[in-house]
Order: structure tokens, then C-alpha cells, then sequence
């Protein structure tokens, strides 16, 4: 490797640093609901159980958890979101988190709960590509979870995806200023949907600037696969799970053209 190479890099290394930790404090101060944390909770129950959660981020949901009396654990392979986590779980001694591949590393067993929400399972990125790394999320799950142990999934739903992800031009997605003084927007461009593969694409692009004036430009391509409900019910068939309750929204009306979202809760079928 020449030396150009290596300065290269570090100058890649430095901006990837900079956007992960302004992004991490764009999380924060948009994501700010607590109504999915409060319906997860009430699904749960009052009886302790031990969760895992994929992706789990900053904490928004995996404090609750633990603060709610479960043992929680939590994997995510953004550092910039997991270092959120200690000032909220302080004195909270029922929580574990560490980064991980959600595709790549093990998950270990014997969990009474498995949470996919946040929309994760519409957002993984990995080298499976989308739509396999879904259905590996689903295959892992089963694993991870004691024989009638629940899976809960929470994602956004619509019967019409073209008419959500179909976006010409440029969208401002988060703007401001973060902790660091680096200040700037993230855009989602020219998304577009295939109706036939499911997929969406657009670009992440990043225009940022830095407390000592330095200036970041970047474009990422983004694909992502929409999961029909047809589809997940078929895989979680294929992997053993029975559906035992499923809501369109956090009122717990059925899904439908109205609502939003879907909330699964599956069981793995006991062997």
C-alpha cells in the first residue's frame, strides 16, 4: 500500500466517523416516539422474560425494556448509536448490549423473546443482499428462541409501496447540528420501486460540515426490499413460527389499506 493509499483511507475512515456520530445525534432528536415502546411492552406482559433485541441501537426500546423489569440484550453494529446507550441505562443492571453483524455473528439461544422493530427489517443492509438477509433474520430468530419463545416484528406496511417509495428528486431526511458542532443534512434521492422484485432504491447523500469548517460531500446507494405480508407470512411458515396476534397500528386495528404498519407476534411452533 503507497502512502497516498494509506492518507486515502484515513481521510475515509475520518469522514465515515464524523457522519456516524452526526447521524447518531440525528436519531436522537428525531426519533422521539414512545408509542411502538409502549405497545411492545403491553404485548409482553408483566411476566420477566428474557429478550433480545436486533439492532438495537441507541436504547430507545431496549432501556424500556429493562427498565420494565426483563433482561435485555442488545445487538447493533453501529458504535456511534451504542455508546447512546450507558447515560440512559444508568443503575440498570438487567441489560447487555454489544456490537455484531446481525447477519454475520451468533446470536446465541435460549431467549423467550426476539425483537425486530424499528423498522429494521426494511432497512438491514448486508452482502446477502436485502431480501435474503430478511428471510436469515427470520432463520436466526427461530434458533435464538426457547421452543414456543415469541417473535415480534414491527415494520412499516402498506398494500401500495409505489405510492410510498416513489420520490423523484431530493428529500431532506434529518438536518442540524450535532453534539461535535458538525452541522449539515442528509438527502434521500430519486427513490425509485420495482414492483416486480420488491426493491427500493435511492441515494443517502450527506452534506456536512465540520466545527473547524471542514466540508463533507457523500453519496451512498441504498436498496432496500419491501416485505409484502404475503411474504412474511409464507417464511415464517417455511421457519416454524405460528402467528398468534398481528396488528395494522398501535390501536390494534387489523392491518388494512387505513393503517400503517405491520406488528406480528409469532411463536415458534413447540418441537
Amino acid at each position: 500500500m503507497t502512502l497516498l493509499q494509506k492518507t486515502e483511507d484515513i481521510i475515509v475512515l475520518k469522514e465515515e466517523k464524523i457522519i456516524a456520530d452526526w447521524s447518531a445525534d440525528m436519531y436522537e432528536i428525531d426519533e422521539t416516539g414512545t408509542e411502538d415502546v409502549a405497545f411492545l411492552l403491553s404485548c409482553l406482559g408483566v411476566t420477566p422474560k428474557r429478550i433480545l433485541e436486533i439492532a438495537c441501537g441507541s436504547g430507545r426500546i431496549l432501556v424500556p425494556l429493562a427498565k420494565a423489569g426483563h433482561v435485555a440484550v442488545g445487538l447493533d453494529m453501529d458504535e456511534a448509536m451504542l455508546r447512546k446507550i450507558p447515560a440512559k441505562a444508568e443503575g440498570v443492571d438487567n441489560i447487555t448490549w454489544r456490537i455484531a453483524d446481525a447477519i454475520v455473528d451468533d446470536w446465541e439461544n435460549g431467549y423467550d423473546v426476539v425483537v425486530i422493530a424499528g423498522n429494521f427489517l426494511m432497512n438491514i443492509v448486508s452482502e446477502e443482499g436485502p431480501e435474503r438477509a430478511q428471510q436469515i433474520l427470520l432463520e436466526k430468530a427461530k434458533f435464538a428462541l426457547k421452543p414456543g419463545g415469541m417473535l415480534y416484528i414491527d415494520y412499516n406496511h402498506t398494500f401500495y409501496p409505489e405510492q410510498w417509495y416513489v420520490h423523484p428528486g431530493e428529500r431532506v431526511i434529518w438536518e442540524g447540528t450535532d453534539s461535535h458542532g458538525t452541522t449539515g443534512r442528509m438527502l434521500l434521492c430519486d427513490s425509485t420501486y420495482d414492483a416486480a422484485t420488491g426493491l427500493i432504491r435511492s441515494v443517502r447523500r450527506y452534506e456536512l460540515e465540520t466545527a473547524t469548517g471542514e466540508k463533507i460531500r457523500k453519496e451512498m446507494p441504498s436498496v432496500k426490499h419491501y416485505v409484502s405480508l404475503e411474504q412474511i407470512h409464507t417464511w415464517l411458515s417455511e421457519e416454524g413460527f405460528r402467528i398468534e396476534k398481528e396488528y395494522g397500528d398501535y390501536a390494534e386495528n387489523p392491518i388494512g389499506e387505513t393503517t400503517g404498519r405491520a406488528i406480528i407476534c409469532a411463536a415458534v411452533t413447540e418441537e
